[in-house]
């Protein structure tokens, strides 16, 4: 795993730091600090990373505008801040998770496991972020109907048929989403909701319906689950 702390207090960095090599040992690969807006902006167009853990209160600009700019990203934040009055926004963009000041290592623990396979963030984002034309828009996730995978990016479907591209790739979007959408294939997460009905084809393959007539593939796996959960 590869680690960026935007934190501008050295011993909290510091701190930080050690409870990163404590908690992920061998699996650390890379551990980057970063104390300023500037040089947490070049760390990130420079390498890349998995996981950012922020502070909101740097000294020469507000976390919530590096926020801004990199959700739409493809690596987890999670917030390690006093600023918990900037919770719930920080959340509306797609944090993972929210570490209030002062933090234990076992808190930090458990904001790592969101960031696992098969994670979820604490809260679910409101919204999703796509870079267009040098910019960040935001997609309100109640516009959403589904998602296709893109081999290290997501193609995000909206209800009104646009199509936007997103550096998260279907896995780390689908542990931002709230539960209203589900897995259908290896390739796919849909709102539940837009399902109309799923049909079993020859040769064990089956499909989901959508109420828009849109037809996706279902996984063998997946399809009782499914099937289920339309009854």
């Amino acid at each position: 795993m590869r680690i960026l702390i935007v934190e501008d207090e050295p011993a909290i960095a510091r701190r930080l730091l050690q409870f990163c090599r404590t908690i992920l040992m061998e699996k650390l690969e890379v551990a980057m600090v970063a104390e300023t807006y500037a040089a947490a902006s070049a760390q990130i167009a420079a390498l890349p990373f998995d996981v950012m853990l922020l502070d909101l209160a740097l000294q020469d600009r507000d976390g919530m505008e590096l926020l801004a700019q990199s959700v739409c990203e493809s690596f987890h934040t999670i917030i390690v801040s006093a600023n918990t009055d900037q919770a719930l926004r920080a959340f509306e963009y797609g944090v993972v998770d929210f570490i209030p000041k002062p933090f234990t290592v076992e808190r930090l623990v458990q904001a790592f496991r969101r960031v696992q396979p098969g994670g979820r963030a604490a809260q679910s984002a409101r919204c999703l972020g796509v870079r267009k034309h040098g910019r960040v828009e935001l997609i309100p996730v109640d516009d959403l109907l589904y998602i296709e995978g893109a081999n290290k990016y997501s193609e995000l479907v909206l209800a009104d048929g646009r199509r936007e591209l997103h550096g998260k790739t279907l896995a780390g979007l689908e542990a931002l989403l709230p539960p209203a959408f589900v897995r259908i294939h290896k390739s796919f997460v849909v709102r539940m909701s837009a399902v109309l009905r799923i049909y079993a084809l020859e040769g064990g393959r089956h499909e989901a319906e959508l109420k828009n007539g849109v037809r996706l593939p279902v996984g063998r796996s997946r399809f009782q689950e499914i099937k289920a959960r339309l009854v």
